[in-house]
């Protein structure tokens, strides 16, 4: 058996302290639940990702090929110390069958190379989202609750979910289900940041002397929808896997209020210092694919972070949820009735985020 490569520094009560495996460290999920963890007295993290980020005395990264067995069991199997398992990873594909066996096989691989030698495991975390409840396909129940009938497969969130319920038998560990709304918050090669792809699309119609114009469906910008901070989100996570109440439970996690995009697109343009103009339906996918030059421009001229522009937004997670043309949101009071309180004011959410975009240099 492989001996662990990541020892942490002894400190008073050693015993009692918590070593979270972070998989998916680099998204935006489990970049923001590395960070709040890191300011917990109690934790040390272990960050996993294709992608190694910077170490430091309470953060660990290992890269791993996680749609490989054997390169997760060389580089997870010495992990023994490890005491909870927050898994957010995701692997895109181009349909909702294909997202099936990747996703599925990355979460058996990581569980099938953590659990056997981990001895003091607590709990496994799943990250999923309101595809469980079958929002990605068309107009579905709202507000959608925990306790909502399945919908017919394909859909990996439930298969993880089912394989987590199977393992765990008999195990004295517990799992945990987060599913959040869209999610807000800082990362770059990210397949799913909404906020990233606002604030490019923003930063270039700007520059293009364009007003801010809605892209998505015409039914879609007067609909009902909700977001997660990804702040939130993290709080809510570390939560549901400490506290004993909700083992083996899942819960909806979101913002605590809701809007719509013809009150919200408005306030956006206005932090943009643009006007607005009716909507106008079309793929950012097709009319974004064209602006590369125009994006290295502007890092020259605006000293910007020389972030390549394939990283910077996934225009066709925009044209996703662009064309939702039906309310979407789900009911998070079993979160609070649990014990869990916290809420953001969403529009607060998107300008500190375009804010935060602007201090790292992201956009201008």
């Amino acid at each position: 058996m492989m001996k662990s490569q990541y020892t942490f520094t002894s400190r008073e009560n050693e015993q009692k302290r918590k070593v979270a495996l972070v998989v998916g460290a680099q998204g935006v999920i489990g970049r923001n639940l590395i960070d709040y963890l890191a300011t917990l007295d109690d934790w040390d993290v272990i960050g996993v990702a294709r992608r190694s980020g910077a170490s430091t005395s309470l953060v660990r990264y290992v890269t791993v090929d996680l749609l490989d067995r054997d390169d997760c069991r060389e580089k997870l199997g010495g992990l023994t110390q490890v005491t909870h398992i927050f898994y957010a990873a995701y692997q895109d594909r181009p349909t909702w069958a294909e997202l099936v066996p990747p996703n599925l096989a990355m979460l058996v691989n990581v569980i099938e190379a953590v659990e056997p030698i981990a001895p003091d495991l607590q709990h496994v975390s799943l990250m999923q989202g309101y595809k469980v409840y079958g929002a990605h396909l068309g107009p579905f129940k709202t507000p959608a609750r925990e306790s909502d009938a399945p919908h017919m497969p394909p859909e990996f969130n439930v298969d993880q979910q089912v394989f987590l319920e199977q393992r765990q038998r008999g195990k004295t560990w517990s799992w945990s289900a987060i599913r959040p709304s869209v999610v807000g918050g800082f990362a770059l090669g990210n397949p799913m940041n909404l906020a990233a792809v606002i604030a490019v699309y923003a930063a270039l119609s700007k520059e293009l002397g364009l007003p801010l114009r809605f892209p998505g469906k015409p039914g879609a910008y007067d609909k009902l929808l909700e977001m997660t901070d990804a702040g939130l989100l993290a709080r809510a996570t570390v939560w549901a896997a400490t506290d004993e109440r909700c083992a083996n439970q899942a819960f909806n996690i979101n913002n605590g209020d809701l809007f719509r995009w013809n009150e919200m697109w408005p306030k956006i343009a206005r932090f943009f210092e643009l006007e607005v103009a009716p909507p106008l339906p079309m793929s950012l996918a097709v009319v974004m694919a064209d602006k590369e030059p125009l994006w290295n421009a502007m890092i020259e001229k605006y000293g910007l972070a020389p972030h390549p522009y394939r990283e910077v937004a996934s225009w066709g997670f925009g044209d996703f949820v662009f064309s939702w043309d039906y309310d979407m949101f789900a009911d998070g009071s079993k979160a609070r009735h649990f014990g869990f309180h916290e809420y953001v004011d969403t529009e607060a959410m998107f300008l500190n985020i375009f804010e935060d975009f602007r201090r790292r240099k992201v956009i201008p």
